[in-house]
């Protein structure tokens, strides 16, 4: 599958904010069958910390929404307890795992309101995503290096450029 934009954003931010040794996106679970097919989105690893950073990415512009209001939440909730499910299953010497749903433009009301109440997943939403990729920018406002990552990349040949 191929790697979104958006996955790519959220890559960004756990190298370079969170300061993550290994990014890898789109994982799947060892050893195929049904469970398998299941993907987590983005994957960081902090191994100073031993910190591990599994997020769901749902990089919908017209807004959060799959079929109706209340499948986005189940969905999303599914998405979080295989999260967790992967955290025992394979990343048990880490002993912060951080589960995340990054999404940039959700509907505020219903689908915050019910979002918010998902215990341990972390949302970073609407302001709190364009604050993120703020912090993004400021970076590769500074940063010249080329840190393998494209979106990142853009950014900094934006914030580079001249007149």
């Amino acid at each position: 599958m191929l790697t979104d934009i958006g996955e790519y954003i959220v890559g960004a931010y756990l190298r370079l904010k969170l300061n993550c040794d290994f990014i890898d996106y789109n994982v799947r679970r060892p050893g195929g069958g049904l469970r398998g097919l299941e993907e987590l989105d983005v994957l960081g690893l902090d191994f100073h910390h031993m910190r591990a950073y599994l997020c769901e990415v749902t990089t919908h512009i017209g807004g959060l929404l799959y079929k109706d209001q209340a499948t986005t939440i189940e969905r999303i909730t599914r998405k979080y307890q295989r999260q967790k499910q992967y955290a025992l299953d394979h990343l048990a010497q880490f002993v912060e795992p951080h589960f995340m749903f990054w999404s940039p433009v959700v509907p505020k009301g219903y689908l915050t309101e019910h979002l918010g109440k998902i215990q341990g997943l972390e949302l970073i939403i609407n302001g709190e995503y364009k604050r993120r990729v703020e912090e993004l920018r400021q970076v590769a406002a500074i940063v010249t290096y080329d840190a393998r990552n494209p979106f990142f990349r853009m950014l900094q040949i934006i914030e580079h450029l001249r007149d």
